[in-house]
C-alpha cells in the first residue's frame, strides 16, 4: 500500500510567487527520472529472479517512485503551464534506455546490486529533504516531506535485504566501500544529464553530457546545508559497515563537506548559475 496519495497533497495552496524559478528545471529532470523506475524494477526482477519476496518488494517500490514522478510532474506543469511532463517523459525514454536483458548485476554481486540502491536511496532522501527546507512553495514543500519519507524507507528496505545477502556473499569491507564510492560517481552519468536535456532543451538542440549534468547538479547541490550531508556521512557508514556518530565519521563529514562545495561551485562555473 503507498503511503499516501498524490490527490491528498494541498494543491489548491500552489503559490506562484514563492517558487524558486531555479529549482523548475531540476524538479522537471527528477520527475522523468522518479517515473521511468518501472524499467530499474524490470531489471531488479530479472536480477533477483530467483528471490520471489525481493521481487515483490522492488515492484512495490517502483509503484511509489511512478507516483513520485507523477507528483513532481504535476508541480512543475503548475510551476511552467507551457511545460507537458507526459511528453517529455516520453522524450527521455526514447533518449536513454538502460539494459534491460540481463540475469547478472552489473555491481558483480547481489550484495553489491543492494549497496548501490541503498546508495540511490541515499542521495534521493538526502535531496528531497534539503529541497523540503530550502522551498517557500507549500504545496513542493508538502510534496518532497512525502517523497523523503518513502526514500528514506526504501534505504531501510534495500538495508535490510543487502544484509541478508551479505551473510550469504561475504562481500569485504574494502568491496562493499568501492561499490558505495563508485555509486556516487556515476551521479555525473547520462541519466541525470539526459533527463535535464530531454526536460529542459529543445529538440533540435545538440546534447551537451557536460553542460547539461552541470545544469541538474549546480541547482540540485545548492540546496543542502550541513545537517543534510551529515545524514548522508551516517547513511553511507552505515551501508559500508563503518561505526557512525564516531570520530570517523566526523572527519569523513568534514571532508565530504569541503568536497560537496567545491563540486557545486564547479558545476556552477560550468552552467554559468550564479
Amino acid at each position: 500500500m503507498k503511503h499516501w496519495q498524490v490527490n491528498q497533497l494541498p494543491w489548491d495552496r500552489f503559490d506562484p510567487s514563492k517558487v524558486d524559478p531555479e529549482l523548475i528545471p531540476a524538479i522537471k529532470a527528477a520527475a522523468v527520472v522518479e517515473r521511468n523506475s518501472v524499467d530499474y524494477a524490470l531489471y531488479l526482477n530479472n536480477v533477483f529472479r530467483n528471490d520471489p519476496d525481493f521481487c515483490t518488494a522492488a515492484n512495490h517500490w517502483a509503484e511509489e517512485e511512478i507516483q513520485h514522478g507523477d507528483a513532481l510532474g504535476r508541480w512543475a506543469m503548475l510551476a511552467d503551464p507551457t511545460w507537458d511532463y507526459k511528453a517529455a517523459f516520453l522524450r527521455y525514454r526514447e533518449f536513454y534506455k538502460i539494459p534491460l536483458d540481463v540475469e547478472q548485476s552489473v555491481r558483480g554481486s547481489l550484495t553489491g546490486e543492494l549497496i548501490a540502491r541503498c546508495m540511490v536511496e541515499t542521495g534521493t532522501s538526502s535531496f528531497y529533504s534539503a529541497l523540503a527546507d530550502a522551498t517557500d512553495e507549500p504545496v513542493l514543500k508538502a510534496l518532497c516531506k512525502q517523497i523523503a519519507a518513502d526514500e528514506f524507507r526504501h534505504f531501510k528496505l534495500f538495508y535490510d535485504h543487502m544484509h541478508r545477502y551479505l551473510h550469504r556473499e561475504n562481500i569485504g569491507l574494502v568491496q562493499r566501500m568501492r561499490i558505495a564510492l563508485g555509486r556516487v560517481t556515476e551521479t555525473e552519468d547520462d541519466e541525470l544529464a539526459s533527463a535535464y536535456y530531454t526536460t529542459n532543451e529543445p529538440a533540435d538542440k545538440p546534447y551537451d553530457h557536460t553542460q547539461c549534468i552541470a545544469a541538474y547538479m549546480a541547482r540540485a547541490m545548492r540546496n543542502y546545508r550541513s545537517q543534510h550531508l551529515r545524514r548522508v556521512t551516517t547513511m553511507v557508514f552505515k551501508i559500508i559497515g563503518l561505526p557512525t556518530h564516531s570520530w570517523l565519521q566526523n572527519v569523513a563529514f568534514r571532508i565530504s563537506e569541503k568536497l560537496f562545495l567545491r563540486r557545486q561551485q564547479r558545476f556552477a562555473r560550468i552552467a554559468g548559475i550564479s
